[in-house]
């Protein structure tokens, strides 16, 4: 496996940390710390408890992890539209 590598797991936000971190527990009933990947937070894409994510994870430390993707649930549309940028 080379440095670089990461493992991608699913799960499902358990808590909402401070300092913008999530609890998530994992498909194999392991729990872990994840933060926001930097595009989520870029397009304001906003998590609570109860999403279905993604998760990346590096092979060297099984507890922390960033979160990639944020899956949509059904029957729920686009939030409200807000002011755009001037």
């Amino acid at each position: 496996m080379a440095k670089e590598d990461l493992l991608t797991l699913e799960g499902l936000i358990d808590e909402i940390l401070p300092d913008g971190r999530f609890r998530v527990l994992l498909e194999n009933d392991h729990r872990i710390i994840a933060y926001t990947a930097g595009k989520m937070r870029r397009y304001r894409i906003r998590s609570v408890v109860g999403d279905r994510v993604h998760v990346e994870m590096t092979p060297y430390d099984l507890e922390k992890g960033r979160i990639v993707f944020r899956e949509r649930t059904p029957g729920a549309g686009p939030g409200p539209r807000r002011g755009g940028r001037r």
